[in-house]
């Protein structure tokens, strides 16, 4: 299986044989390639896609313009969510079972550098990128690391099953969603403080700064809770499809969209009333997003072992093969042209 792109089915693909020959083979900087590829002999794609593979143990390669998973790199246990750096110089995997974040080129997803974090599950850089935020969901833990030093400077207590997270545009409060007691929660990066815990709603996970307001998605219901982000109290409930797990804006930060993992639909919402504008629909748990070229919108399907190709214009899909319960996914087109393309040439990108 050589990773081609198909309609709407499924194909096994083989699993890493072990965590230790796995372990042994990123640290060594070796890659795997899907079952039944060949080597390449080719320059590698400069448009690439990373899907992280939460249930393989692995991250997905996959070429932007061809539609095809091209290598597939080994991490340690269970990778979930990434980030770029602040400068985009690295890609920062979190690999939560592992208790590790690994520091990938994102021209290349070359392997840059591995340290030891506990329980990174989801990860997200403040704004003005002084702050990293990691929600620990098997340690009920938030941790506030200095994210130029890499230094941990908060450990808040998080019960239970801390999910997902999102700042205020002035860095000054991170807003993590509490998946096990139904609440959000409003941490100051500066100090630690928790200045509130208030009901959402059942299963509450994405988590996003909109308009003066914060958007949570309530997984365990059909709704989008509109929460006041000065005391926590939920305004109101912008009802949907079932399941809605996570929020998006596009690059042109004029459309909302909405993964509904239960009911297999993106939601596409008026940007100031909210309203139910379109809805695509993509069965197999889509769950994270992110927007390519040509106004496509790539999303990974959690219970398919695929990543879905969407034209936004007309709402035809493409799938491409991945590993077992793809998750997090993050394209290295996001990168402005000129920073890019400075990194494919070795050159460190302007600040």
């Amino acid at each position: 299986m050589t990773g081609r792109p198909h309609p709407f089915h499924c194909k096994a693909v083989a699993p890493v044989a072990s965590r230790r020959l796995a372990a042994c083979l990123l640290l060594a900087g070796a890659a795997v390639l899907p079952a039944g590829a060949r080597a390449q002999t080719a320059p590698r794609p400069a448009r690439l896609a990373f899907v992280l593979n939460s249930a393989d143990a692995s991250i997905s390669e996959i070429d932007i313009d061809s539609r095809r998973e091209v290598r597939r790199l080994p991490v340690l246990r269970e990778p979930h969510h990434m980030a770029t750096t602040p400068d985009g110089r690295s890609l920062v995997v979190g690999d939560t079972a592992g208790n590790a974040l690994f520091f990938l080129d994102p021209s290349t997803g070359a392997i840059q550098r591995h340290i030891p974090v506990s329980d990174p599950y989801q990860l997200s850089y403040s704004p003005d990128g002084r702050w990293l935020t990691i929600a620990g969901l098997a340690r009920n833990q938030v941790d506030i690391y200095d994210a130029a030093r890499m230094t941990l400077a908060h450990r808040i207590p998080a019960s239970s099953m801390p999910s997902h997270i999102n700042y205020s545009p002035d860095s000054g409060i991170v807003y993590v969603s509490l998946q096990g007691t139904g609440r959000l929660m409003a941490i100051e990066t500066g100090t630690g403080h928790v200045r509130w815990r208030s009901q959402v709603g059942s299963t509450p996970a994405g988590v996003l700064w909109h308009e003066g307001r914060i958007l949570v998605g309530v997984m365990g219901t059909d709704y989008v809770a509109v929460v006041d982000p000065r005391d926590g109290h939920v305004e109101r409930q912008v009802h949907m499809a079932s399941g809605p797990h996570n929020l998006f804006v596009s690059p042109d930060r004029k459309r909302l969209f909405v993964t509904c993992r239960v009911s297999g639909t993106i939601e596409q919402l008026d940007w100031n009333s909210l309203a139910i504008l379109r809805t695509y629909h993509l069965p197999g748990g889509p769950d994270d997003i992110v927007f390519g070229p040509n106004d496509t919108l790539w999303a990974t399907l959690r219970w398919r072992q695929h990543v879905a190709v969407v034209d936004l214009a007309t709402g035809s899909a493409t799938l491409i093969p991945t590993g077992r319960s793809p998750h997090g996914i993050w394209l290295n087109t996001a990168l402005p042209e000129r920073k890019l393309s400075m990194l494919q040439r070795g050159h460190a990108p302007p600040e």
